[in-house]
């Protein structure tokens, strides 16, 4: 759950919270302090949260970082703090992970800022309307030590300059996060008074130090080029100082179907004769409730942490690392108590692959960390339903591995891939089905017990063998019977009228090499849901380091590079230095990659660079990957450029007003910087285009000069142009994509809950700015996502950004919510009272396509009522209330 929403409920509105933590940074006219909030339970509202203590960042104030030597070296380790202000002191313990030190690194920011402009001193009135206790009465010291902190950035004014680093440990990840998101929302909790779901980082948190991570440790940001020459010779040397053990891994997955845990897990998780050295234990559907889906929040997690729990191997005690969740699917990471000492770098991520690659009912969480010396990460997935929808469920696949991102503790390296792991471990319900065969030949294959034969009919098996997804993965041979579909609490078979054909749809799967599977089975004699819970006992070899051959090998690549630095100036050879992107289309991706080899005698690092008067290295709509890194000497590194226009770039493509041109500036550390040319086409669409403008359209918007748009874009900004010709009453676009639903769609189970495929998007992208076909193509679920994308595109929504604050103010009353909506401009209305009718009809049909008033207002009011700025949860229901009364 995303802690910003909580702690915006205490600020006034022009102090807005991009990045929430119970410990914040607040920024107002460069004057800083550090707010520290506490907090009650999962904090949702401000209610649930309090502000403690604010310290003033002045010249009285100062940090300094008390851990020992050996404590700064362990990645595994807290940092622990001393902040003072005036005579008074409080000492902080910030959780391990790669954000506390970016958390520091602005507070010093903040603080060598005033030392800089000593004769200015800071005044902070902006702090009086907060505080409830003077400074000097007690309240800096009081139930603040020690405290596992979170770094909250604030923003006082929104016309200061955002940042979205991030610090502290993260917690289970609540919120779905896409990768296209700046902000992200992490939590921990204080170092006393925790719940079990809470302390569950203590063991790991206290890991000593251990040669194991001392190549790590060269990765923190205070190491400059020669500590990564050091870093990328250690690497290749691997082999020299590290030899593989045997450790044993449980994973096991269960789609519980919304349930509470109604027996005990003993019988799955507690399945092996030895005790594993760690579980990874998911969920899927572990909430089906409305509020699961749209707040995030649920009591189930707890519930089914605590059977975990109670049902792990009794011959040996277990440290429960992480939990990360995304509204039904959930992960939780045992490891034990022995073995923690040896965990670092742990990290969780999520992503959402539901209806528009937004919503959480689909996606996936993963944990990576570090153990000794070998990097591992472990993905549970719930990828899309139904029989039919395979190439769906292909396609959130490559979503999931495109955009599940770990930051690095280097933030000057690029985040970590799911892939950029020695092992990766798969667990979920991935919901492939049996195809091609009848109910009857199914579950005559299965009383046979000829699984081989019903196996050849498995799409995942179909899938992999055509390489089309889990290219390099392996699953063990199946010899148990399909887990899913059963009557709840019994083991027959689906009796429901949709009878549905027994499938394996939970799944376990693992890649990277020195891994033996000790077994794979299913347990039916758990009997709460409709699935059957899966495990598998891998054994894998795990790197460790040997001490004195490490030392050795450590020493002698020190001796070598003092022997070369200094002596030559780095350059390298580029590939080629003018790329050309043709034909560019709204959200198409499209990569060009440069190839840059080392062409010096020593190594070096490359950065793209600002150019003057420029905040970024690029325009919005271009990325290179990596934008910086290191090449050893004849070495070569591959840099993507890629370019996707979305919703943020499009309205200024379209109009003409921006054009696909840009110049990048490659840095070479000590070395020369090198000049690449970007360049091409953009083909305008209508998503991205104004309401005003596409209604002025009655050709498609690619039939149309560029002169002819740029004036049309001109024209809607001016109320006093006179109109020579009527407008459409609606875009035409919008028309043919509701007119395809209404004929098509009304009783389409799950329309607008279930996504579309991003191949579907492209064709009805293309139909409607050129006109060809005639008629839409794709299935309803892409037609219906690909008009929600239309509406998401709107520079201007459909009700305007000056109407905004009125809906708020009158959301109770229903005549003053129609008065507003009267008053909007005549394409606006038109556009408003089409899609609330079409809406309205759909409701008509809820029977068939499960749809009710909430989830029609919560879909469509985030996309017509937006706000011009950040939107706090209780403004998100305002806006659902006040277009709940045109569903009615």
């Amino acid at each position: 759950m995303d802690q910003s929403v909580a702690i915006q409920e205490t600020l006034e509105r022009k102090e807005n919270c991009i990045i929430s933590r119970l410990l914040g940074l607040v920024e107002s006219t460069k004057e800083h302090a550090i707010f520290v909030y506490t907090h009650r339970r999962m904090a949702i509202t401000a209610d649930d949260v309090s502000l403690e203590d604010i310290i003033p960042i002045s010249l009285d104030f100062a940090v300094v970082e008390v851990s020992s030597p050996e404590e700064l070296a362990v990645v595994g380790a807290d940092t622990r703090v001393r902040v003072s202000y005036q005579e008074e002191e409080l000492e902080l313990r910030l959780p391990f992970g790669s954000h506390s030190r970016l958390f520091l690194s602005e507070v010093n920011r903040a603080w060598s800022d005033v030392c800089k402009l000593a004769t200015h001193a800071p005044r902070f009135e902006w702090i009086s309307k907060y505080h409830k206790n003077p400074r000097g009465q007690g309240s800096f010291k009081q139930a603040l030590s020690p405290l596992g902190s979170t770094l909250t950035k604030l923003e006082h004014k929104k016309t200061e300059k955002s940042s979205d680093k991030k610090a502290s440990l993260e917690r289970d990840k609540g919120s779905s996060n896409s990768g296209t998101q700046k902000s992200k929302a992490y939590s921990s909790q204080e170092s006393q008074g925790l719940s079990s779901r809470e302390d569950r980082d203590d063991l790991v948190r206290s890991s000593s130090h251990t040669t194991a991570n001392k190549a790590q440790i060269l990765a923190m940001p205070q190491f400059g080029l020669r500590d990564n020459l050091i870093k990328c010779e250690l690497m290749k040397n691997e082999d020299l100082y590290t030899y593989l053990q045997n450790f044993s891994i449980f994973l096991g997955t269960y789609n519980v179907n919304g349930q509470t845990p109604k027996e005990s897990l003993y019988p799955w998780l507690n399945c092996t004769s030895d005790p594993p050295d760690m579980y990874c234990v998911g969920f899927q559907e572990l909430d089906l409730s409305k509020e699961a889906f749209f707040f995030n929040d649920t009591p189930k997690e707890l519930e089914w942490t605590k059977a975990v729990s109670e049902a792990l191997h009794p011959d040996a005690k277990y440290a429960l690392v992480k939990l990360v969740r995304l509204v039904g699917i959930m992960l939780i990471f045992y490891v034990k108590n022995e073995h923690a000492a040896f965990i670092s770098d742990v990290e969780a991520e999520t992503v959402g692959t539901g209806i528009m690659g937004r919503m959480g009912n689909k996606g996936a969480v993963s944990i990576r960390f570090r153990f000794h010396n070998s990097d591992i990460c472990v993905v549970n997935s719930h990828l899309a339903a139904h029989i039919e929808e395979y190439e769906r469920r292909n396609q959130d696949y490559k979503d999931i591995c495109s955009r599940l991102l770990f930051r690095q503790l280097d933030p000057n390296q690029p985040p970590l891939t799911i892939m950029k792991h020695d092992v990766v471990l798969w667990i979920g319900d991935l919901n492939y089905r049996i195809s091609e065969l009848d109910v009857s030949n199914v579950k005559e294959l299965i009383s046979n017990k000829d699984f081989e034969t019903l196996h050849n009919y498995d799409q995942l098996k179909r899938q992999i063998d055509e390489e089309a997804v889990f290219v390099g993965f392996v699953e063990g041979h199946i010899d148990f019977q399909p887990t899913y579909k059963y009557d709840t609490g019994s083991d027959l078979w689906d009796t429901s009228e949709k009878c549905r054909v027994p499938a394996w749809c939970d799944r376990i799967l693992w890649r990277g090499k020195n891994i033996v599977q000790k077994q794979y089975q299913s347990h039916m004699a758990l009997k709460t849901s409709d699935h059957k819970p899966v495990s598998s006992l891998l054994e894998i070899g795990i790197k460790r380091v040997n001490p004195d051959d490490y030392k050795r090998t450590f020493e002698e690549i020190v001796r070598n590079i003092d022997k070369m630095e200094n002596e030559c100036i780095p350059s390298v050879t580029l590939s080629k230095r003018e790329f050309h992107f043709k034909d560019l289309k709204y959200m198409e991706h499209q990569a060009e990659t440069l190839s840059l080899f080392n062409d010096g005698q020593v190594p070096c690092q490359f950065e793209f660079i600002q150019k003057p008067n420029e905040s970024t290295y690029c325009k919005a709509w271009l990325t290179a990957n990596p934008s910086k890194g290191f090449i050893a000497n004849g070495g070569t590194v591959d840099i993507d450029f890629e370019v996707f226009v979305n919703r943020s770039t499009a309205p200024e493509l379209n109009s003409g007003k921006e054009q696909i041109e840009d110049i990048l500036v490659l840095h070479l550390e000590r070395g020369k910087d090198y000049f690449i040319s970007i360049s091409g086409n953009y083909l305008p669409s209508c998503y991205g285009s104004s309401i005003n403008s596409l209604c002025q359209l009655k050709e498609p918007i690619q039939d149309m000069p560029q002169e002819t748009l740029r004036k049309l874009v001109e024209k809607a900004g001016d109320d006093n142009t006179a109109n020579t010709e009527k407008p459409l009453d609606i875009p035409k676009e919008l028309w043919m994509m509701v007119d395809h639903l209404f004929r098509n769609a009304l009783k389409q189970e799950d329309i607008f809950q279930q996504p579309g495929l991003r191949s579907d998007f492209a064709v009805i992208r293309d139909c409607l700015d050129t006109g060809i076909p005639d008629s839409l193509p794709g299935s309803n679920h892409s037609v219906a996502e690909a008009l929600l994308l239309f509406l998401d595109a709107l520079p201007q929504p459909v009700v305007p950004f000056s109407f905004y604050q009125q809906c708020l103010e009158s959301c109770s009353n229903a005549s003053q919510c129609e008065k507003i909506i009267s008053k909007l401009p005549q394409c606006h209305k038109n556009v408003f009272n089409y899609l609330a009718a079409f809406l309205r009809e759909l409701l008509k049909n809820s029977a068939s396509n499960r749809l009710d008033v909430n989830i029609l207002a919560t879909i469509f009011a985030s996309l017509l009522l937006k706000s011009p700025t950040k939107q706090d949860l209780a403004e998100k229901r305002k806006t659902q209330e006040f277009f709940q009364h045109f569903l009615a």
